[in-house]
């Protein structure tokens, strides 16, 4: 049986698989220096454009990161292209009915519910103190009548720092970022700041006591809020 010929890659796209191939035979990481457009140019066997446009195509996607004046370095990995194209589809299927964003709310409730119950199994080993010092804050901003957004978002990275993750911080911001893109879309919150810093409490309170049916419910119950402002937003039928 004759094989399927394979689509030949354009110039372009072979030059961005040569400059990954460098990165990854050279054992480079996030943040070393890559090698010149002239050393690359050399190297690969190609023209300055074709290294070029290579190397845009790259730092489009974070990949590489030029620094003007400084060089190029191998990128540092970020979720800020996906953030947008999500906040994007998410604010125009919110006109349709669709509310992708209620989508997220569940994938991101559904990550939190393992994430809590993996903190809980470290036990002694998982230090709770940056967690504690941030749930002070925000009961401190509740009582004058108002939870930043930034305290709101430091409370969850803070709490699954521990996990030794650093996908869940950026996984969790990469979601929150989306939800608070779209905040103005979604009408006014159904919860004061007394129960928004009561919610993050509950969760705080259970793993610090090691309860993984109370965490689950009070992550549950953290997400009521969402759920309520996503559900006023459905057209009637």
């Amino acid at each position: 049986m004759t094989g399927v010929p394979r689509p030949r890659l354009s110039r372009a796209v072979e030059a961005q698989e040569a400059v990954k191939e460098i990165i990854v035979r050279r054992g480079l990481v996030a943040g070393d220096p890559l090698p010149t457009e002239s050393e690359l140019m050399e190297e690969l066997g190609i023209s300055r454009n074709s290294v070029r446009e290579a190397l845009k195509a790259l730092q489009a996607v974070g990949i590489v990161d030029i620094r003007h004046g400084f060089g190029m370095f191998v990128g540092r990995m970020s979720l800020a292209g996906l953030v947008d194209e999500l906040a994007f589809h998410s604010r125009i299927t919110l006109q349709d009915g669709r509310n992708h964003l209620q989508h997220l709310v569940e994938i991101r409730e559904i990550l939190e519910t393992g994430l809590v119950q993996r903190l809980i199994d470290l036990g002694e080993e998982a230090d709770l103190s940056p967690a504690a010092e941030v749930m002070a804050r925000m009961e401190a901003e509740a009582a004058v009548g108002e939870v930043s957004p930034e305290i709101d978002r430091l409370f969850h990275d803070l709490l699954y720092r521990p996990l030794g993750n650093p996908l869940v911080s950026q996984l969790l911001g990469a979601f929150w970022d989306v939800y608070y893109q779209l905040r103005g879309h979604l009408g006014a919150p159904d919860e004061s700041p007394a129960d928004v810093a009561k919610r993050h409490g509950d969760i705080y309170a259970a793993v610090l006591a090691g309860d993984k049916a109370a965490a689950v419910r009070a992550v549950s119950a953290h997400f009521d809020g969402v759920r309520n402002r996503l559900a006023r937003l459905r057209p009637d039928h």
